[in-house]
Parts: structure tokens; sequence; C-alpha cells
């Protein structure tokens, strides 16, 4: 990569990118308690002289010569973070750069993504001969799926063409999301002693139908995201006494969706198949899927980008338009005790999300 522009872009943006990303990991940013790096990101905008809005602790702004009479793109990555698990040797609040990687929670998950996002949003906020209105958006509460994100955003932002998710998947294009489908089981039992032959134990009922989770299949495979995939992660009973035979039994089920199957589907037979009472607790995180003939894909194609369907599901499930997932980092990183992103993977990110968007805005 040794384009004029790649060269330029390693002169001004990245230096800027990685400043801001230190400042973002420095500030705690706990999904629903992302106000100070909402409002860093707002001080950010506003020294560049830039128009933002802020929604809860969602922060928005249109390019410079907006105009409502063209189709809009949104670039959108969130701010919010995941708590830092206890294997972390490194402090997940101070920004480290060594070796050539930053550490710090929410670097990779999506920090460098977000950075680079805005860089790229910054290269064409003076331009006046795009065919489409930019929109950047930093979303808040995407760690948990929350109301008060994305969802919440996107009534203020207007008909959306398009869009761009920043999530780190090493700038390789996922046109596919499986959905996510969180069921609450309950086993109903009746309470006994434990000592003499009293009660229905709701473990055991339980037990019969975590098994059924493990060994289920459902018959219908997607080309781009596999077979839907059920996992139990966690089980628990309110009874504490061991010598009482305990008359309920709690058990979360986790089931990743391929786009062949809805989600009353997947509810109907799992209700059918299993003795416990299966509660969805949202059914909003679907599937997702931006064709591979749309100009945004092909245009990644030419810059040899390949796609792929992923496993994990981000705030693209909630948009209702066409929006590929894409960003620097892995997505093995994410969630990990001294995550860190490479600074190159920076660098390239910034120059290949403007590489791709020249070829649909211009």
């Amino acid at each position: 990569m040794s384009t004029p522009l790649h060269n330029e872009l390693i002169k001004t943006l990245p230096p800027e990118a990685i400043a801001l990303l230190k400042a973002l990991i420095a500030v705690p940013s706990f999904s629903k308690e992302e106000g100070q790096t909402a409002g860093l990101i707002c001080r950010f905008l506003g020294t560049k002289g830039i128009e933002h809005f802020r929604i809860a602790n969602n922060v928005f702004a249109r390019n410079k010569y907006f105009d409502p009479a063209k189709p809009s793109a949104l670039l959108n990555s969130h701010h919010d973070t995941v708590k830092p698990n206890r294997s972390y040797t490194l402090d997940p609040f101070s920004p480290t750069e060594q070796d050539g990687k930053l550490y710090g929670l929410g670097s990779n998950d999506a920090g460098g993504s977000l950075v680079s996002l805005i860089e790229a949003f910054l290269y064409y906020y003076e331009r006046q001969d795009l065919k489409y209105n930019l929109i950047f958006a930093a979303s808040a509460e995407e760690e948990i799926s929350g109301s008060q994100g994305i969802e919440l955003l996107l009534k203020d932002l207007g008909p959306i063409e398009f869009g761009i998710v920043g999530e780190p998947t090493q700038m390789q294009m996922a046109i596919a999301e499986k959905g996510l489908l969180v069921l609450d089981c309950t086993a109903h039992g009746k309470a006994g002693h434990a000592a003499r032959n009293e009660g229905e134990n709701a473990i055991y009922k339980a037990l019969k139908d975590i098994e059924w989770f493990g060994a289920y299949s459902f018959p219908r495979v997607s080309e781009l995201l596999g077979p839907v995939k059920m996992s139990v992660t966690v089980i628990g009973s309110e009874n504490k006494a061991h010598n009482v035979v305990p008359s309920q039994c709690s058990f979360v089920a986790d089931i990743r969706v391929n786009e062949l199957y809805r989600f009353e589907e997947i509810l109907d037979t799992v209700r059918a198949n299993i003795v416990s009472e299966a509660v969805p607790r949202s059914l909003r995180m679907k599937s997702s899927l931006i064709p591979p003939d749309h100009p945004l894909v092909r245009a990644g194609l030419q810059l040899g980008r390949s796609f792929y369907g992923s496993p994990t599901t981000s705030d693209k499930a909630l948009m209702p338009f066409p929006a590929l997932k894409m960003g620097p980092g892995d997505s093995a990183r994410s969630h990990t005790a001294d995550e860190y992103i490479y600074i190159h993977e920076i660098q390239d990110g910034i120059m290949l999300y403007i590489q791709l968007l020249d070829k649909v805005l211009l």
C-alpha cells in the first residue's frame, strides 16, 4: 500500500486516530455508563468545527454539505465496552503502546473501528461532490443490545441507503450475521424431602431438556452462516437446602440463528421438544444479510477483500437497511484479557475505509 493517498494518511490521520483511541481507553465506558466517552467524542468533533448531536449516550454528525435530496450512507461503530475480566495483567484503562500494539479495554472491540471511521468521515466531511450524504454515528449499549443505542438513534437519522458497521473483522467483509435468540427456560417440579421418595426433581427435568439442546440439529444449513447453533450457558436453582428436592430449575439457552429460519420457527421447535417453559428475552436481534452484489461489497472485492458470514451479532442486526460489518482488529481478541490492537491495523483500516468509500461515494 504505497499510493500517495496512503502516504498522506500515514502522516496525518492515523496519529490523530491513535491519540483519540488512547483518550477513549482511559475513560471507563461500560454499557449504559458511556456518558464520559460520549462527551469526549462530542468535544473531539467540536474541535473540528463539526456540528454534532447527542441523543442519550449516542453521538452523530452529518457531512458539511448534507443534501436532503441525496441518499445517505451511515458510518457506525460503538463506544461502550464490556467489563474487564479478572485475567487482566495490565490496567485496562491505561492505554499502553508496546511492540506495535496498543493495549487497553475497548481498543480492539471496537475502538479501532470507531476512530478509523471517524477519520474516514473527516476525510470526506468537506467534499461537495459526493453521490451520498455521510452520517457518522457513535452508538451506545451495543454490547448488551440495549434499546438506548443504535435503535434509539436511527429514529433521528432519517432514511439510510446503506451502512458500514465498524467491528473487528481484520478488514474483511462480514456480509451476513447470525441472529441471536436468548431463551430463559424454567423447569417446574414439586418440592419434597430428599431423604424420602417425595416430590418431582426440577433439576432432572432441566437436565433432560439441556441434553436435547446439545443433541438437536436444525436441518437447514446456510452456505454463509452454517447451521443453527444452540448452547446452554447458565443453570441454577433457587433452592439452597441440600435436603429439599427442588421445585424449580432455570437455565439459559443461547441460540445463534442462520438466515434460513425465523425466530418463531426456532421457538416452536424448542417448545415442542422440551418440558421446560421457554421465554425469549427479545425477538429483535435477527439474522441479517447485505447482498454480495451490493455496490459496497463489489467495491470491497475489487480491493482484494473477501466476504464471509459472521457467527457474532452487532448493531447491524438492528438496521433495517443493507449494512456491511467491517473493521480493523480481530474478533478473537474481543473480550479477552489485555485486549489490544496493532497500530498498523488502524493505519490500514483508515486507508481501506477511504478506498472502499471512494468507489461508492464518488
